[in-house]
């Protein structure tokens, strides 16, 4: 008898130790689970603080081409660079360095810029119409080169060719990144300096931070 009892007391023991064990390893799990989501979660508050900061300075252009097909992404580029350079020649050089007067004038120019968009894509022999707005739209995070643009809400002057079902195309207006390099994988220095000159300390250095995956700047054909 005394044997049986010393046997239950050890299994006993033996099943509150295991219990023992189980008990912790599940609140280590909890702390680590725990500790996870909430570093997820200061992440995605950081992105999304950086995101907010830099949409504020900037303002994109965006064209959406009718379709894929080889001349409709032609037209798309064609109505980019006459856009663009019509752009240039209409804004002042005031107005280039300021977002605010930059948005108002482009705000008025809306239906000259919808008109030659249109003459551009006529003289292509394409007969559908476009539409040019200003306002605020969702992108997705794009890299160009050494910088990429965190996904989010940023306002943009938009041309929708057709249907504007294709590819699209987009660069910066404000910097005036669009005026001077809006084609080739490369942010210039001066882009990049007028980059600095708008953005914060933080915003700024995450654009080019290898292990800021979740929020870069840039700009790009998609």
């Amino acid at each position: 008898m005394e044997t049986e009892k010393v046997t239950e007391e050890t299994l006993e023991g033996k099943r509150q130790a295991r219990s023992f064990f189980l008990l912790k390893a599940g609140c280590f799990a909890a702390i680590l689970l725990l500790a996870w989501l909430l570093s997820g979660f200061m992440r995605q508050a950081k992105a999304a603080r950086l995101q907010q900061g830099i949409s504020r300075e900037v303002l994109r252009f965006h064209v959406l081409a009718n379709s894929d097909s080889p001349k409709d992404q032609a037209v798309k580029l064609q109505v980019r660079d006459g856009v663009l350079e019509w752009l240039e020649e209409e804004l002042t050089e005031e107005e280039m360095g300021d977002l605010s007067l930059m948005e108002k004038k482009i705000g008025q120019l809306l239906p000259q810029i919808q008109s030659l968009a249109d003459r551009i894509v006529k003289e292509n022999g394409m007969d559908y119409e476009t539409r040019a707005q200003l306002g605020e739209s969702l992108f997705p995070r794009k890299t160009y080169g050494n910088c990429t643009f965190p996904a989010g809400p940023y306002t943009a002057l938009r041309l929708l060719l057709g249907k504007a079902e294709g590819q699209n195309w987009w660069c910066v207006l404000f910097p005036r990144l669009c005026f001077l390099d809006c084609v080739h994988a490369v942010v210039p220095e001066e882009s990049q300096k007028q980059l600095q000159n708008v953005l914060t300390e933080e915003e700024y250095e995450s654009l080019f931070d290898p292990m800021e995956d979740d929020y870069r700047i840039g700009f790009r054909y998609f």
